[in-house]
């Protein structure tokens, strides 16, 4: 069964974007390609007991928000001010594409951001310059699926949207039609 918002996207949003942008060639308009979801556990990490159940719940926390077993990273380099050495496992991520990544959008537009405290509005400069859209989350609670009664340890999400044929312009138009919501110019500067 095809997704709800991916439905969506291949019967209007898509053919609204092209016609936007007066892109002819179905092939060259903007796409969703892959979204990916890290978390960085950084101090969480020196080696205490607790350190190992924090370690243990964002593991969790990720695999029940996005359906998909998180990786874990590693650091590449080694920085003393840090207390980092090379090797050392310095966080979490998932890369989620299709499907999944279909629902996840759909579940984060319309049941998690409008959870986050004091929420205006997404900033509309978080582009990259190449159509990429990062931002970030701080509590894990926003998700329906993770019971945060029962969490020792809030840690925040770096979500990006790789998208896929487009420039910064082209993607907020995508996400916004997607039903992003993203705050005013005045209220973001």
């Amino acid at each position: 069964m095809t997704p709800r918002l991916k439905q969506q996207y291949v019967d209007t949003i898509a053919a609204k974007v092209r016609e936007q942008f007066g892109i002819k060639n179905v092939m060259a308009q903007p796409r969703l390609e892959k979204v990916i979801i890290t978390v960085g556990m950084g101090n969480q990490l020196e080696g205490t007991k607790l350190n190992a159940n924090a370690k243990e719940q964002v593991l969790s926390d990720l695999s029940v928000i996005t359906g998909q077993k998180p990786v874990i990273t590693k650091a590449k380099k080694s920085v003393a001010n840090f207390k980092v050495r090379a090797g050392y496992e310095s966080g979490a991520m998932v890369t989620l594409r299709g499907s999944r990544m279909w629902e996840f959008v759909d579940r984060l537009i319309s049941l998690a951001i409008p959870r986050i405290k004091d929420f205006r509005g997404l900033n509309p400069r978080s582009f990259d310059g190449r159509g990429n859209y990062s931002f970030g989350v701080t509590e894990q609670g926003i998700f329906p699926e993770v019971d945060i009664a029962n969490a020792k340890y809030v840690h925040g999400f770096h979500i990006t949207f790789v998208i896929k044929n487009s420039d910064n312009e082209k993607s907020k138009a995508l996400l916004t039609k997607l039903g992003m919501p993203f705050a005013d110019k005045k209220e973001a500067a």
